[in-house]
């Protein structure tokens, strides 16, 4: 990358006065960004937003096999509350410039299926056996005791998990067709930027499928500092999503983690914590929009 570089640098006739770096990502002096290519197809991502209308995202001015070339888009301050309204408006516009329906993949389906009730499953063995050696203790540890405490919130959400998929399946399994969008894949108010107009960046995780995806990657990104339930009823007044898309993107969020087990009390009881914190919040918003 260092040769490399320097060589992007020549070519734009740029002498570096400041180089930002985040990952691996560099601004040069906050002029252009430097990234290592990910996505190979990204040139054929843009071509096609453009071609939906969709041009909210900061084209490259270069891109060679191993690196791509951005301007630098400066972002405006604005309250995290009005950005992510903005960032949820750009993600439905975005899905309903690039919707479309084909045949449905019953493998993918039963694979979607298979995939979570197994997940479920495991999760259900998996708290079982870690509440059988709780209860084994003499004295509970601190983590032990959160989880106990906090089982019911976990086995609820397992439950729900299990009795959602089986709906989903049902509902899905006798479709011809399923919608599909462009999703950019990891939705994050990182990725977005307003200037002259808001923008959308880091398309390259970014593919064809299901609208839900670009939802729950935003919901677990921001689940704790954004009041997700009334950007997800905003959402749905731009681009409404059907039963069988809520159904798949409830259960998603539901699925609890796993707790990884170590011998760092304060690490542990931080994580379980946040653990229980998403269960909640997510429950009450499943419920809320049931109500």
């Amino acid at each position: 990358m260092k040769n490399d570089f320097r060589n992007i640098l020549d070519k734009y006739n740029i002498n570096p006065s400041i180089v930002t770096i985040r990952g691996n990502t560099r601004i040069i002096n906050n002029q252009i960004v430097i990234k290592p290519r990910v996505n190979f197809d990204i040139i054929k991502s843009y071509e096609y937003l453009k071609s939906r209308a969709f041009d909210y995202f900061p084209y490259p001015l270069g891109i060679d096999t191993d690196y791509e070339v951005y301007p630098y888009i400066d972002n405006n301050e604005e309250p995290i509350e009005q950005k992510a309204q903005d960032l949820m408006y750009l993600i439905s516009l975005l899905h309903s410039k690039t919707t479309f329906y084909r045949e449905i993949d019953t493998d993918r389906i039963k694979e979607i299926y298979e995939g979570i009730l197994d997940k479920a499953n495991y999760l259900e063995n998996y708290y079982n056996d870690l509440m059988g050696e709780i209860e084994r203790e003499v004295y509970m540890s601190p983590s032990g005791y959160l989880i106990a405490r906090n089982i019911n919130i976990i086995f609820d959400s397992i439950y729900y998990v299990k009795n959602n998929i089986e709906k989903w399946y049902k509902l899905v399994e006798n479709n011809k067709n399923i919608r599909n969008v462009f999703i950019h894949g990891n939705i994050n108010l990182d990725h977005y930027r307003k200037n002259d107009k808001p923008y959308l960046i880091s398309f390259n995780k970014s593919r064809i499928d299901s609208p839900i995806y670009d939802l729950l990657s935003f919901y677990k990104n921001h689940y704790l500092n954004i009041p997700f339930e009334d950007l997800f009823k905003f959402y749905e007044s731009k681009y409404p999503l059907k039963e069988e898309e809520r159904l798949l993107l409830f259960t998603y969020m539901a699925i609890p983690p796993s707790i990884e087990i170590n011998d760092n009390e304060y690490k542990m009881c931080i994580r379980i914590n946040k653990i229980i914190d998403y269960l909640y919040k997510t429950s009450n918003l499943i419920m809320n929009y049931q109500k």
